[in-house]
Formats: structure tokens, sequence, C-alpha cells
């Protein structure tokens, strides 16, 4: 049908449900950029002319461009019910280039202009790696078990996502338990509320007054917080990008690794979307994917910018591609008004958080359900990557709270103080990849192809070797004994697959 005779409406009810759960998940990160950034001695003017503008517009180009590929979906299958992919601030993006390229530059000269401009060059790194990936992605996505890709999303779900916004709810539970009420009324038994106001709404409007109401919030912040409030016009910032190049060499093993995690979490997104009902094709989404890190970058953003989790999350909630529109335009007028500071002082994050948690447990969920059920053991063997990499995050913000000691130390104090616990350093490192290959491995013992499986050990074994999984910097031999571990791994199973093959005169199944 064409577009004419064929009417997919660019605003649904869901969309607010979509847009406040999405909108939350962008605010937190941009709400983190801010205080990072300043926390180090950036100034004011920086912050705000420039890198919360250039977030702005990363996060709106792609939020446009993926509203207008639902569309175009939609229309192509005859179908209403497409929800655009979300697209936001990388999370795991913004703590790795702060915390390894930003915060070790500015130290080191003590200038934060040049730790920016480092900074955005490496962004620039990062998204064209993002982008290069469009043109193997279609074919990487045939060849990956869909229980290896969406696994490692629901370990990320599970995590970081559901566990990390569940327990401020149980430390704040005036503020957030009626908000967590109406989330779960909603989407858990599919009722609807009265005069069928979306339950997002609910929740926001319900923490906000029981927070000021019980004195949580702060009146003086938020009359402070109005000093922020002007007009940023955004400028392209590219003779930064190209002075930054010369500065940037020591911290490609930060941006490229970055971009080639971006990349393949977007295709186990793409795969994820799939199994909700909105089979996209991998190629333009992938290459967004990377062109609004570079937008970002020209305008002055040094955070990458990625295809989110949590579709299958937006799509319950009846999210079309409205929800996209909304949460690029809005985020985009709060970054170039300097709002952002208003808006945190008034609603409290725990009155968002519930939404959250709902998304992480729709993706968790969606990982078994969309699955054949014999694959469950190798879904669960994919949780624990991410789990572990939650925990050490704990452990090293409890060891670093005075931000004094660098990864290597933090690694030193947590082995010396737990060395039954030493194992969860490499463990945790890379878990998006190494729960991907794992689970890969599992799928294929469980289905008993002994060759398929002993082919997925052997990116375990490079990318040890090299650092991107189990290792803490990009290296030759970086991840020690564990490549040669791997290798007698996927050798024992070689030699299964043998066995099967010729034994008795029976083939491997």
């Amino acid at each position: 049908m064409t577009e004419k005779i064929f009417n997919y409406p660019f605003f649904v009810k869901g969309d607010v449900d979509g847009f406040i759960g999405l909108f939350i998940d962008n605010l937190v990160n941009l709400l983190l950029i801010t205080g990072l950034c300043l926390s180090i001695g950036m100034p004011g003017a920086l912050v705000f002319g420039k890198i919360l503008p250039g977030a702005a517009l990363s996060i709106l180009t792609g939020n446009l461009f993926y509203s207008w590929q639902a569309r175009k979906l939609a229309i192509k299958e005859n179908r209403t019910d497409v929800t655009a992919l979300p697209y936001g601030i990388n999370t795991v993006s913004l703590f790795a280039f702060f915390g390894f390229i930003i915060v070790p530059v500015y130290i080191q000269t003590k200038d934060a202009n040049i730790a920016w401009r480092v900074g955005v060059a490496s962004c620039f790194i990062s998204g064209v790696f993002e982008a290069l990936g469009a043109f193997v992605g279609e074919r990487i996505r045939r060849i990956t078990p869909r229980a290896a890709l969406l696994s490692t999303l629901a370990g990320i779900a599970l995590a970081f996502i559901a566990l990390n916004h569940i327990l401020p709810l149980w430390d704040k539970p005036l503020i957030a338990f009626i908000p967590l009420a109406f989330i779960l009324i909603e989407y858990f038994s599919f009722v609807k509320l009265p005069f069928r106001i979306p339950a997002g709404l609910y929740a926001l409007a319900a923490g906000a007054a029981a927070a000021w109401a019980t004195g949580s919030m702060d009146r003086t912040v938020l009359v402070k917080s109005a000093e922020t409030v002007s007009f940023y016009m955004p400028g392209i910032n590219i003779q930064e990008i190209i002075t930054g190049f010369r500065e940037m060499i020591p911290y490609l093993g930060i941006s490229i690794p970055m971009g080639l995690i971006a990349f393949f979490a977007t295709i186990q997104n793409l795969e994820s979307a799939a199994a909700a009902g909105d089979d996209y094709p991998a190629m333009p989404a992938l290459a967004m994917n990377g062109v609004g890190t570079i937008v970002g970058s020209f305008f002055g953003s040094p955070f990458p910018a990625t295809v989110y989790i949590g579709h299958p999350g937006w799509k319950a909630m009846g999210a079309r591609g409205g929800y996209s529109i909304l949460n690029g335009s809005v985020i985009a007028l709060i970054c170039l008004t300097g709002l952002m500071s208003v808006i945190s002082a008034i609603i409290p994050l725990e009155a968002g958080y519930p939404i959250l948690l709902w998304v992480g447990i729709i993706i968790t969920a969606q990982a078994f359900q969309t699955t054949p059920s014999n694959h469950a053991p190798a879904i669960a063997l994919g949780l624990l990557p991410a789990a572990a990499s939650w925990g050490l995050s704990l452990l090293r913000q409890y060891i670093n709270v005075d931000g004094k000691y660098s990864i290597d130390q933090m690694n030193s104090m947590i082995s010396a103080a737990m060395p039954h616990m030493k194992g969860i350093i490499p463990f945790s490192e890379g878990p998006l990849l190494s729960a991907m290959f794992l689970t890969a491995v599992g799928v294929y013992l469980i289905e008993k192809d002994f060759l398929k499986a002993f082919w997925w050990t052997l990116p375990l074994i490079v990318c040890s070797y090299f650092g991107f999984i189990h290792a803490a910097s990009i290296g030759i031999n970086a991840g020690g004994m564990i490549p040669a571990g791997y290798a007698m791994f996927g050798a024992v199973i070689l030699g299964v697959y043998f066995y099967n093959r010729f034994s008795n005169g029976k083939n491997a199944q």
C-alpha cells in the first residue's frame, strides 16, 4: 500500500509513556555528563555552551532518523504497531570516554579545553568505526544465534537497568513506591488507569508530589537552577577535531574498541527489535548509529550516541514513532536552553526509575520467551558477564570514593583484599562481547553441533589475546593466560566433534 492510503499516525497515546521512559534514560546520562564535567573543573561555558548542545543535536538527529525508519517499515508492512528504535547517549561509552580519556588528559595538562578537544576527536573516531560496521552488520546478525544476541542484552538490562534502578526505590520508598505501583499495575496487568492517563505521567506526577510533600526536594536548589537558563547556539568544531587528532593517538585503544562494542550492541538491539516484531534492515540502522555520534562530535560532544537497549519495553508500552520525535525534540530544547538543571530540581529521578525497571524486566524476559526453550541454559550463561561487571563497578566505586586510584591500583586492592574473587576482574571486562561468544558456544553445544561451537571459541581466543575482553586495556597478549585457556577449551570441543564424527562410523549431529 502507498503512504497516501495507509495511515501510520505520527503520535499515539503510548508514545507519551515511551517518551517518558526514554527521556528519563537520556536525562540521567545528560545529568551525569554535566556533573562529571563540572566536577573536574570544566567551565560552565564549555559544558553548557558546547558539550550539551552537541549531545542534543546528536540525540535529535538519531531520533528523527529512527522515527522515519519506523514509519518506512510500517508502510512497507502495512502495520500500525511498528515501534522506533530508542536512541541516546551511550552510557558505557560515557564512562569510558570520561574516565579513560578526558580525565587523564585533564590531569596531565590541567587544561579543560585540551581534554575536551581530545575527547571530541576520540568521539569522532568512535563514530567512524560504528558507521563502518554497517557494511558487515547484516551478515554477523545472520550467523549469530538469537540467544547469543539477546542474552547479552538481558544481562545488561538485568544488572545495569533493572538492579541499578530498583535499589534507589527501596532507599526512598515514600517517593518511589507510588510510581512503582502505577507502572506495575498497567504493564503487568494491562489494566487502564483512571481517565486513561498513561502510567508514566501518573508516576512522574505522583513521585514529584510525594518528594515535595515529604521535604525531600530543596527549594533553594530550584531557585538557583534558573541561573543556567539561556540560549546556547551550537557551533561546528571541525578545527578542534583536527587539532585533537594529534593528541588522541594514545587513546585509540579506547575510542576504537568502544566504537566496535557499540556496533555489536546495536546488532543485538536490532535482533531484540526483530524478536519483538519489528525487523529493521541492519545497514541503515548501523550507519545512522555512527553518523549520530559523528554529528555530536562536530558540534562539541565528546560522548558517543547509540541505539539503546529497550525496544521491547517501549513497544509493550504502546509507543510507536512519535515517542522518538518527542524525545529528540525535548532533549534538544533542554540542552539548548539550560533547562536541565531546572527539571532535575523539580522531579526526583526516583519517580522515573520504575519505568526503567520495567524496561529491564521485559528485555530479560524476552531473551527466554523468544528463543527455543532448550537454549535457556545458554542464555543464563550469557547473563553472568554483565552481572559480574556490575558487581565490579560497585567494588571500584567503594574503593575509589575519593577518586585517588587508577584502574590498575583498584584491581590490585581488590585482588589483595579478596583473593578468592580475583577472577571477577578479567571476567568482567568486555561483557558485551564475551557474553555473546560464550552464549553462542552454549547454544551449539546444546544442539550438539560441536564444530560450530568450536568456531565460536575462536573469537574468545582472539579477543582475549588482544584485550577486547578479559583485560583492562588493549594490547598484545593483554589477556594473560586466558587465551591459552580458551584454546584448550576449544580443543576439547573439537576433540569431541571428531570423536562423534568418526567413532562407530557415526557422524556428529
